[in-house]
Parts: C-alpha cells; structure tokens; sequence
C-alpha cells in the first residue's frame, strides 16, 4: 500500500456508528446465574459500605 492509497477504514463514512450496531444485535435476556451474581454483587456492595461507615464511626468517634 502506498502512501496516497487510503483505506477503506481510513474514511468517514466506512465507520460505522454506535447506534446503529445496537439495533442490529439481538435482545439477549439475562441468564438467571447472571441475576444471581448480580444481586450477590450489590448486597455485597451494600455490606461493605456499611461495614466502613459503622467502622468509620468506631475509630473515629467524637
């Protein structure tokens, strides 16, 4: 390929756009594992954060 040569991906117009490629993938509903891991992973959130605030008033009390 030379130099002047441009290539297809090198143009405007050969990219294509985001929303366009959203609409042309199919609905995939989520698996019930992926609904488990989920929900373990925000009431895991959920503890944590609780865990350091009720830490966080331990240490440093007033």
């Amino acid at each position: 390929m030379h130099a002047t040569e441009t290539h297809p991906i090198d143009t405007p117009t050969a990219e294509p756009k985001l929303a366009e490629e959203l609409e042309k993938m199919p609905y995939e509903p989520l698996l019930p594992i992926e609904k488990k891991l989920i929900l373990w992973s925000i009431l895991l959130g959920l503890f944590l954060l609780g865990a350091l605030v009720g830490l966080n008033q331990f240490v440093f009390r007033r």
